[in-house]
């Protein structure tokens, strides 16, 4: 620590032929080398066109490519000598009292030298002198092509059969340690995240289009709050009492003297368990009816709040919602206040979904196991991340499902349940569940499509770089949020209308559906931005993507129910039902 060192051997590596190919498709698609001191990346520094400041893109360039004077063909060239500039200052607080330092930059400049000209150590006798580089090539066997091709004129420049070939690469390194107070410890990222400055312009108008879609949508909602609902409610208010059916009509009391329960009156039924109530169904006197064509949503309240199929699914899925939801809320907060870091690396609620997301992310690492790929998790992260699952998330679930079911009351609806089902008429092709959940879905896409572009990016794509403008995603999020609550109150007041009280699972599609468009999202970007290759590398990117895009359209789903059932209980709770 803090000895420069002018020139340091490595070692030197033979490559064969097919080695020298691979090297060269490797440099042609432009791929970095990652290293690491004390949890900083290695660093390429660029400065701005004006000069004003410098930044940092994490990584160096494998090699480079150049075109030959002569033939106009592509040439590569690797990199084996590298500048290593460490940058520190002294420690703060009792440390640096105590003569610590720390490290604060990380930098590494490139060197292409020949295998000539070095001394007795390996090193090239001058570093800093001009280089013509060290070319990833080696010239074809002519012999060897002339007794593979013998009755042909021509022998070709390339052949990929091994004849026993090499090419010797010698590596070698510098190292100098440069004192550098003007770089805080607490700021030494902040010059990985400068260039992303250029590109604000861009988050502005991903804003704007989320601004103008939301506002549209703002105000259809309340058109149907102020003018619809809200004439509808006044309207039966004052009318008197809706009944069953398509009249208006009036309770006649009993022979036994006896009142039958009111919809309006409380049931003790939890929120997916309340049973229909058959004491509803009573005799009226023909006398007092009198006809009035009643429509719409007002029809549904003996029938709005059913019991869904499969409540039992519904339930748990809205539990993982809701976990997601704080999550993915509490990190944006950490991400906007400056703690979440790129330097951190590394019931039946509580098994479903955990339980198949880290089933599924378990065996994608096996596969990058086998394929011994450095992107693979260390076997002690998966064995921590089980730990924190079964030791700290499955016992809390537990432990809140517990006192959830013994210390708090149950929701209890605004009206009661019919003991026979209403039939549901036939409905519009727009008021179909698969092309209510397709066109409800793009309008959040719309919203966020532009943010994701950088958020692929900086996943698959620039490895340079890091993805860290958490005020523009933070915005965008909620503006998503809103969308999905104003689009999933719109679909649900359209089902009502068309007379389908069937909208808990409804209401979950709804507010997730925009996962099926950022799935179709990711398809687009890996046919078109990427160049990956092989069946693994296929494999991985759409798994991930997948799991993305599943838990996104949870959490959004989760958002669409909690929205429904607060719109449903709202206008159904404003008018009155006997």
């Amino acid at each position: 620590m803090g000895q420069d060192q002018e020139c340091q051997y490595l070692c030197s590596h033979v490559t064969d032929r097919k080695s020298v190919k691979r090297a060269q498709k490797l440099v042609d698609d432009g791929y970095v080398v990652d290293w690491i001191v004390d949890n900083l990346p290695g660093a390429t520094s660029f400065v701005t066109v004006d000069r004003s400041h410098k930044y940092y893109a994490a990584g160096f360039k494998l090699g480079y490519k150049a075109f030959s004077e002569d033939t106009g063909k592509p040439r590569y060239f690797i990199n084996n000598h590298l500048t290593l500039v460490l940058r520190w200052r002294r420690a703060p607080g009792r440390a640096g009292d105590n003569g610590g330092k720390v490290i604060v930059g990380f930098e590494v400049y490139t060197k292409s030298m020949e295998a000539g000209s070095r001394d007795s150590a390996g090193c090239p006798r001058d570093v800093h002198a001009d280089s013509s580089g060290l070319e990833l090539y080696i010239a074809p066997n002519n012999t060897n092509l002339a007794s593979k091709y013998p009755s042909s004129s021509y022998l070709p420049e390339e052949d990929e059969d091994d004849d026993g070939s090499t090419l010797t690469i010698p590596y070698s390194y510098s190292v100098y340690f440069r004192e550098d107070d003007r770089i805080e410890w607490s700021k030494r990222w902040d010059l990985y995240f400068n260039n992303q400055e250029e590109s604000s312009s861009i988050h502005w108008l991903a804003i704007l289009n989320s601004l103008v879609i939301c506002g549209l949508l703002t105000a259809v909602v309340v058109m149907i709050v102020n003018r619809t609902l809200s004439g509808d409610v006044k309207g039966y208010a004052k009318e008197g009492p809706l009944e069953e059916g398509m009249m208006k009509l009036k309770r006649k009391k009993p022979r036994n003297g006896t009142k039958s329960p009111r919809l309006g009156e409380k049931s003790p039924a939890g929120l997916l368990d309340q049973k229909p109530d058959a004491s509803q169904d009573n005799d009226f006197s023909s006398d007092d009816e009198s006809l009035e064509d009643i429509t719409g949503w007002k029809l549904l309240h003996g029938d709005v709040f059913r019991p869904p199929r499969n409540a039992g699914l519904l339930a748990p899925l809205i539990g993982s919602g809701m976990q997601l939801l704080f999550m993915t809320t509490a990190l944006l907060i950490l991400g906007c206040s400056g703690l979440l870091n790129p330097s951190f690396r590394g019931g039946l609620t509580a098994l479903l979904f955990p339980g198949l997301l880290f089933s599924t992310i378990f065996i994608l690492n096996l596969v990058v196991w086998a394929q011994a790929s450095s992107t693979a998790l260390p076997f002690g992260t998966l064995v921590a991340l089980i730990a924190l699952w079964l030791l700290i998330q499955l016992p809390l679930v537990y432990v809140g499902s517990w006192y959830g079911y013994h210390s708090s009351q149950p929701y209890d609806h605004p009206t009661k349940t019919n003991s026979i089902p209403r039939p549901i008429p036939e409905q519009s092709w727009y008021t179909k569940r698969i092309y209510t959940i397709l066109l409800t879905g793009l309008v959040p896409f719309a919203v966020i499509f532009i943010e994701l572009l950088f958020v692929f990016r900086s996943l698959w794509q620039d490895k340079s770089g890091y993805y860290y403008v958490f005020g523009f995603l933070s915005v965008v999020s909620l503006v998503c949020l809103i969308t999905v609550i104003e689009i999933t109150i719109v679909a649900t007041y359209v089902q009502l209308c068309a007379e389908n009280y069937n909208w808990w699972w409804q209401s979950l599609f709804v507010g997730g559906a925009s996962s099926f468009w950022v799935f179709l999202y990711c398809v687009w970007f890996y046919l078109t931005k990427l160049h990956m290759k092989g069946f693994i590398s296929g494999l991985l990117f759409f798994s991930y993507s997948f799991l993305a895009c599943t838990v996104y359209g949870l959490l959004m789903g989760t958002v669409g129910f909690l929205t429904a059932y607060v719109f449903v209980r709202r206008i159904y709770g404003a008018i009155k039902a006997d």
